[in-house]
């Protein structure tokens, strides 16, 4: 047998080697919490690390680290505003958010934190739920009525005026029934359809983002409680809110039919509402909707693999 010297040098390189597994080891933390009594709702990816969640409280924005799990407050909260669902347009560095019941739709400036606009959406008894942004416009769901809202974009991201706002109706194979109807919205890749789930109904649709007409994507599973949505490549991750999931459905070519690959849980969930993306990680945020809120309840972010 051979034998082997163990230097001094060897040993320091040893321990070198350890420190650095050790550091990556405490990077990417499974749960990152957020301010106490933040009742976040929406969650984006931003640039590199970057997220931001809204609340539900006051509509204040936290801007976050999934690397560090390190953030702070962006956008103060201020009374009467709501964050819901957001989307991060990395031409402009803008974040749109659903404002919920308040029916209208804030845009901010990310480097500032400062608010660039507002659009009144909707009126009072409606929920303006979530938002993608495409190539060509940001499209806003309501929970309460069947209708996408269509924000044009110029080719850099620039907003349009409110009076260029266009109100699409779901029609075609849409259901609308009593209780919360469109809520998950994201788009295909190229932005020419756009995909929406619809929670009470328990159905995904594909609609066209010019004429709002839907058609149901056929499944082997019914998606109630369906949340936040996100595509990746032909996979589509749907949060079952109060289920505490997450269903990962593989679609066909078309988008036109899916099956069930698998679900996603998580110790850590507690009534997840959207999710967002970093590599191969997906990061839910967890609305706890039945624990009563209060400004000493703690909230998180939770980070599961695809």
């Amino acid at each position: 047998m051979k034998k082997i010297r163990v230097t001094a040098a060897m040993i320091a390189a040893t321990f070198v080697l350890s420190s650095v597994i050790s550091v990556h080891a405490q990077n990417f933390p499974e749960t990152i919490p957020l301010p106490n009594g933040f009742q976040p709702e929406g969650i984006a990816s931003g640039r590199g690390t970057d997220f931001y969640t809204g609340s539900l409280a006051n509509g204040a924005i936290y801007k976050g680290d999934v690397r560090t799990g390190e953030g702070a407050i962006l956008v103060p909260g201020q009374p009467g505003r709501v964050s819901v669902g957001m989307k991060f347009d990395s031409r402009s560095g803008y974040l749109f958010t659903a404002g919920g019941p308040t029916g209208i739709a804030n845009v901010f400036d990310t480097a500032t934190g400062t608010l660039v606009t507002t659009y009144p959406l909707a009126g009072s008894g409606n929920f303006i739920n979530d938002v993608v942004v495409t190539r060509d416009a940001a499209y806003f769901t309501n929970s309460s009525a069947a209708v996408l809202y269509k924000l044009p974009l110029s080719g850099n991201g620039g907003l349009p005026d409110p009076s260029a706002v266009q109100t699409l109706p779901l029609s075609g194979d849409w259901q609308q029934v009593a209780g919360f109807n469109a809520n998950g919205i994201t788009a295909t890749p190229n932005g020419k359809t756009l995909i929406v789930v619809n929670s009470t109904v328990g159905a995904l649709y594909l609609v066209d983002p010019n004429t709002g007409i839907a058609t149901r994507i056929a499944l082997d599973y019914s998606v109630t409680a369906g949340d936040g949505i996100l595509l990746d490549g032909k996979t589509l991750y749907v949060v079952r809110n109060r289920l505490n999931l997450i269903a990962v459905i593989s679609l066909s070519p078309d988008y036109a039919s899916g099956t069930l690959d698998r679900v996603i849980t998580s110790t850590f969930f507690d009534v997840p509402t959207t999710v967002a993306e970093f590599g191969n990680r997906l990061y839910a945020v967890n609305a706890r909707f039945g624990t009563p809120p209060g400004l000493n309840v703690e909230y998180d972010v939770v980070q599961v693999p695809k």
